[in-house]
C-alpha cells in the first residue's frame, strides 16, 4: 500500500509539525552568523577562531546526521526527531551562558547534535506523509521554512543592541523546548515505515552498503558530492557574508539587512522550485538554477560597495543557493526505499556536513590570509561550478533512472 492513503488531517499535521521545526532549525543553523559581531566584540576571537566557532556546529551535525539516520531506520522518525529537537534547544539555550570562546564552540558542537538528527526525520516524515505528486513541493516548503527563521534570527539581531547576541540563543533553545513536548504527543509516526518494519524485508533496514546496490552507488555519489559543494558555499555565506558586508563598509544594520534579503530569496525560491520539481518544467527549472549560480556569484563578487546594488545582489544569490539546496532536499529522500530511506538522507546531510564544516574555516583561513570581499567570493567560483556540475549530472541520472521504488514504496 502507498503512502498516498495516509489519512488527510494526519499528513496535514504532521507537514505543519515539520515546517514548524524547520523554522526552529532555521533560527539555531544561522544564530552563530547574526550574533557574529557580538560575539567579537565581547569575545574578540581571530579569524581561525571564529571559522572554528562557526564549524562547530556543523561538526556536530555531522555526527548528528549519520546517528539520527541509522536510528530512524531502527526505532522511527518521531522518537529521533522529538529527541534531536529537545536536544538542539537545549544546548542552544547553554550556549547563551557561554563565558568564552571555547566554552561557546563546544556548546555550539552540542548543538549541531539536535540539528544534525533532526534534519533527516523532517525530510523522511514529510516525503512519507505526503502523495507522490507533493512530495517535491512538501519537502521544499519545509526546507523554505529553514531561511524564514534564519530571517527572523537577523530581523531580531537588528532590533536588540550588539551586546545582547545572547538573546538570539535564548530563543533558539527556548522555541524547540515548547516544540518538542507537543510533538511528541501529537505528532504521528510514519505509517510506512511502521509497514515496512512488520514486514521480513525489515531485517535489512538501515544498511549503508544498500546505499550502493541495485544500480544506486553512481546516484549516492554524486548525490553526496553536490550537497558537500552546495553546503560548503551556503555555509561559507550564512556565517560570513554579514562580517565580509561590514569589512567592505556596509554598516552592521546593512549587513543583517542583506542577510534577511538572503534568507527571504531563499524562501521563496524554495517554495517555487519544489512546484516546478513537481510539474513538467522540473528539467527546465534545475538547469537554469544550477546554470545561473555560477554567475551571480560573480555577479555578488564584482558588485561596487553601494547598498541599493549589492542588497539585490545578495537577494538573488540567496535566491540561487536555497533553491540549489531545496532541489538536493526534495531529491534525497524520494532516491531511496522506506527501509533505507533514514540512513541514506542521513548520509547525504551527513556527507554535506563536511561542506558544512569546511566552508566556514576556508572563509576564515582566506580572510586571514587578508582576501577581500571580493577574492573571497571569486575564490569560491571553482567549487560552484563543479557543485553544480555534479546536481546536473545528479538530475539527469534521476530522470533517467526515475525513483527508486524498491522494497516497499511499491
Amino acid at each position: 500500500m502507498n503512502t498516498n492513503t495516509a489519512n488527510i488531517p494526519g499528513r496535514s499535521v504532521t507537514i505543519l509539525f515539520c515546517v514548524l521545526a524547520a523554522l526552529c532549525e532555521g533560527i539555531d543553523l544561522q544564530a552563530a552568523g547574526v550574533a557574529a559581531a557580538g560575539i567579537g566584540a565581547e569575545f574578540k576571537p581571530t579569524p581561525d577562531q571564529f571559522g572554528t566557532f562557526f564549524s562547530a556546529s556543523t561538526f556536530g551535525l555531522f555526527l548528528g546526521a549519520l546517528i539520527g539516520g541509522r536510528l530512524a531506520d531502527s526505532i522511527g522518525r518521531k522518537k529521533v526527531l522529538v529527541a534531536s529537537i529537545a536536544l538542539f534547544g537545549l544546548f542552544s539555550l547553554l550556549t547563551s551562558f557561554a563565558v568564552d570562546v571555547q566554552s561557546l564552540t563546544w556548546a555550539r558542537a552540542l548543538t549541531g547534535l539536535g540539528l544534525g538528527g533532526a534534519l533527516p526525520m523532517l525530510l523522511a516524515l514529510v516525503t512519507e506523509s505526503s502523495a507522490v505528486r507533493h512530495q517535491s513541493a512538501s519537502v521544499a516548503m519545509v526546507y523554505g521554512a529553514m531561511p524564514l527563521g534564519g530571517a527572523g534570527a537577523s530581523l531580531l539581531i537588528m532590533l536588540i543592541a550588539t551586546s545582547q547576541w545572547r538573546t538570539i540563543f535564548v530563543v533558539g533553545g527556548v522555541v524547540p523546548l515548547l516544540l518538542a513536548p507537543l510533538m511528541a504527543i501529537w505528532l504521528p509516526e510514519s505509517a510506512a515505515f511502521q509497514r515496512e518494519r512488520q514486514s521480513s524485508a525489515a531485517l535489512r533496514a538501515g544498511s549503508v552498503m544498500a546505499l550502493f546496490a541495485h544500480g544506486r552507488a553512481r546516484r549516492t555519489l554524486l548525490l553526496w558530492a553536490s550537497f558537500l559543494l552546495e553546503l560548503l558555499l551556503l555555509y561559507l555565506l550564512l556565517n560570513w557574508l554579514p562580517t565580509l558586508l561590514v569589512s567592505d563598509g556596509f554598516t552592521r544594520v546593512q549587513a543583517a539587512g542583506a542577510q534577511i534579503g538572503f534568507n527571504l530569496g531563499g524562501v521563496l525560491s524554495a517554495v517555487l522550485i519544489g512546484y516546478l520539481l513537481g510539474g513538467r518544467l522540473r528539467n527546465s527549472a534545475t538547469l537554469f538554477v544550477f546554470a545561473v549560480l555560477p554567475l551571480l556569484l560573480v555577479l555578488l563578487a564584482k558588485s561596487p560597495p553601494n547598498f541599493n546594488i549589492v542588497a539585490p545582489a545578495v537577494f538573488v544569490l540567496g535566491s540561487a543557493v536555497l533553491a540549489a539546496q531545496a532541489f538536493l532536499y526534495a531529491v534525497a529522500p524520494v532516491a531511496y526505499p522506506t527501509l533505507i530511506r533514514g540512513i541514506g538522507v542521513g548520509a547525504a546531510v551527513a556527507l554535506g556536513r563536511i561542506g558544512s564544516i569546511v566552508g566556514p574555516i576556508l572563509g576564515g583561513r582566506l580572510k586571514a590570509a587578508g582576501h577581500g570581499p571580493s577574492q573571497l567570493l571569486m575564490d569560491l567560483l571553482p567549487i560552484v561550478v563543479v557543485g553544480s556540475v555534479c546536481a546536473l549530472w545528479l538530475a539527469w541520472e534521476v530522470t533517467r533512472q526515475g525513483v527508486d521504488q524498491q522494497a516497499g514504496d511499491s
